[in-house]
């Protein structure tokens, strides 16, 4: 009777300890694995276009490494797992543990219907969301101590892939039909994802401490959304990095590992506070301080179309657009913009970037998002607003990536690009006068933040 391997947020053969698990139980039985992916329609109607036209692809790409014996089985899956299990007769089901809410909570119900065990080995993590206290046994609140612990407790090895893998031939519904979308996708998949990788410990990692902050340079590994997908395992990247942590490029490895562990923290606090996916863990200003009705409407839409006469800002939602994907400096920046400058709640915006991010990942994106608002652990403390010219005058000091994604503004030649305003009769046609006067807005928050205490 074959062993059941379920695919969830973990979509290689490479690192991938579940999979060890079922192969060592389905040979130990002189058996098969069953390669399982479940289309749960939960998920599919709340994930935005451009994740899940890369997820059909990367379902693709696994179906092509697991030689055309992917099985995909469409509905819920506390019904279609148990299903499935009963028409092979499997023993169990290994999965990698999930972290996120609804994760869990799908988990749970799954193993009360199945009838043998749900075995869970392994997390998305280096280190599992909830393994970590600090010495008087509380959640860690402070990043810096969290990442301390991180590193001193430390990951295994990375598992390379299981060889010859006796994968089961069991009817599948087949891989759902790719969303049309405009998006410019990234290459999906485990292939595609260390082809990434290795292009970036090549020719990107030794600026990276400095570069990252430029979004007009290729300065990023842009492996997110392969993590978000589980294409890569935190730990194979760690395991590089650590054979690279000396010599000239040791600051530089510490930054990105540094990175890496703001991804873990984000996924502790989610893990001991499920509410944060949306609901702010601490008010930083009075309820009459945020935005609301046709005008704030109507601010909230300049924002997303990239209209707000900002170019830093417009450049960042332009790109988001374009490519499902933008510089983590200036998801920071814009992300200011909305809440201290439009006033309008962070949670707004974190649902625009999950409908538009292939790399949208709900802890990262839902924290990150209460980091820039104040309201989250450890957060950026609300008086920090970013300003969006300085911003842009700083980290695209010769306007490069203002120009590629604001069309308006390419006749604008160096940084005068970031202060259109001042051109006088030389102002590009086309191209919106700035939304809010930014030092009145922060004046507003600031304000508004003091109101907070009385």
């Amino acid at each position: 009777m074959p062993v059941v391997l379920w695919f969830r947020r973990d979509l290689r053969l490479a690192d991938h300890p579940a999979l060890h698990a079922a192969v060592t139980q389905a040979r130990a039985a002189d058996d098969e694995v069953v390669a399982l992916f479940v289309a749960d329609p939960a998920l599919w109607r709340h994930a935005g276009t451009p994740r899940l036209a890369y997820l059909v692809r990367s379902l693709r790409a696994l179906d092509e490494a697991t030689g055309g014996r992917l099985v995909v089985r469409h509905g819920p899956p506390a019904l279609v797992v148990p299903l499935l299990v009963r028409e092979v007769g499997a023993p169990a089901v290994h999965v990698t543990a999930a972290t996120e809410p609804y994760g869990r909570r799908r988990d749970d119900a799954v193993e009360q219907a199945l009838g043998v065990p749900l075995v869970r080995t392994g997390s998305p993590y280096a280190v599992a969301p909830g393994r970590l206290r600090t010495r008087g046994g509380t959640p860690f609140q402070v990043f810096t101590p969290f990442r301390t612990a991180w590193l001193d407790h430390g990951w295994a090895s990375p598992p390379g892939s299981p060889h010859a893998v006796p994968w089961a031939s069991v009817r599948s519904d087949g891989v759902p039909d790719e969303p049309r979308t405009d998006v410019d996708l990234p290459e999906a998949g485990e292939r595609a994802a260390l082809r990434r990788w290795g292009a970036f410990l090549r020719d990107g990692l030794d600026d990276y401490r400095w570069a990252r902050d430029r979004p007009d340079l290729d300065g990023t590994s842009a492996i997110s959304v392969h993590l978000k997908y589980g294409e890569l395992h935190p730990r194979t990247l760690l395991a590089d990095l650590a054979a690279r942590s000396a010599g000239a490029g040791a600051e530089s490895v510490a930054t990105y590992r540094s990175e890496l562990a703001w991804r873990e923290f984000h996924a502790d606090v989610l893990w001991h506070h499920p509410g944060a996916a949306h609901r702010s863990l601490r008010a930083v200003v009075p309820d009459d301080a945020w935005a609301s009705g046709p005008q704030a409407d109507a601010a909230f839409a300049a924002w997303a179309e990239g209209r707000t006469g900002y170019p830093f800002v417009d450049a960042g939602m332009r790109q988001l657009r374009a490519t499902g994907w933008m510089h983590n400096r200036v998801r920071m920046v814009v992300a200011s913009f909305l809440v201290k400058d439009l006033h309008v709640r962070w949670q707004r915006g974190a649902e625009h970037f999950m409908t538009w991010l292939v790399d949208g990942d709900v802890p990262q994106n839902q924290l990150n998002w209460q980091w820039v608002a104040g309201t989250g652990r450890d957060a950026a403390p609300y008086f920090r607003v970013f300003n969006p010219v300085s911003q842009g005058e700083r980290f695209d000091p010769d306007g490069d990536y203002v120009r590629r994604w604001v069309p308006e503004l390419r006749g604008v030649a160096g940084p005068a690009v970031h202060r259109p305003w001042r051109l006088g009769l030389a102002a590009p046609d086309g191209y919106p006068a700035p939304l809010v006067d930014h030092d009145v807005e922060r004046r507003v928050a600031l304000e508004d933040f003091r109101r907070r205490d009385r």
